[in-house]
């Protein structure tokens, strides 16, 4: 099974919440001592140039982050070692549906409607591992209808990547073509069908992005109705 083929072979995308301290401070929330994730499907997957869906009565927002896609499988391996399980990586958008997330925390339920509804999980095409020198050091932008939203970097996380990678390996067992959406900067806010959304990352120094994404936005015409 080829890594490259994640958005088809992946079995688990693990996001990992909080991990940009302003971010956490944006939404009111404490700021981590320790990592923890939840889970998204991945028939949340959405490719470059889709439409994302906006359920009925939702208030949507966009998360851009670094993916990490895992090579090979692996669990209860340390920080040290955990980049040679790393294949590659992608640019993502980890959709969320807030107000359902924010009623769901304030009844002590989980968030999985919130994130996991189809088109939840924008996400780009494979980047091979040897393109990025240093993941912790790479530019992550986000604009709304040519508007900046978000503008950060991954030198801000709270956790890095093979500290994550190792504690949920600690967990559960990664496997190959599986996704580690691994934290969104500040920033983030509503969408609205019509809207266009356009992203990008480079390592920082880069004169030019390493990869793009586009997404239109539409409403969704479905049963659900929050």
């Amino acid at each position: 099974m080829s890594a490259r083929n994640f958005l088809s072979t992946g079995k688990k995308i693990v996001a990992i919440g909080r991990n940009f301290s302003e971010h956490a401070k944006e939404l009111g929330n404490a700021v981590p001592k320790s990592p923890f994730f939840f889970l998204k499907p991945t028939s949340s997957y959405l490719a470059n140039g889709g439409t994302v869906e906006i359920p009925t009565g939702c208030e949507v927002h966009h998360e851009v982050e670094l993916a990490v896609v895992i090579g090979k499988d692996g669990r209860d391996y340390q920080a040290s070692d955990a980049m040679n399980y790393v294949a590659g990586y992608a640019l993502a958008i980890d959709m969320t549906a807030r107000n359902l997330q924010t009623e769901a925390k304030t009844k002590g339920l989980p968030w999985s409607a919130s994130k996991g509804f189809d088109t939840f999980t924008p996400i780009s095409e494979f980047i091979p591992k040897e393109s990025i020198a240093d993941p912790s050091n790479v530019d992550l932008w986000l604009k709304v209808n040519d508007a900046f939203r978000q503008n950060g970097n991954t030198k801000d996380m709270i956790f890095g990547i093979p500290m994550l990678l190792s504690y949920v390996s600690s967990i559960m067992k990664l496997e190959a073509g599986d996704v580690v959406l691994t934290g969104t900067p500040s920033g983030v806010g509503p969408i609205s069908p019509g809207d266009v959304i356009t992203a990008g990352l480079k390592p920082a120094g880069a004169g030019k992005d390493l990869m793009n994404v586009q997404y239109s936005v539409a409403a969704r015409n479905g049963l659900f109705k929050a």
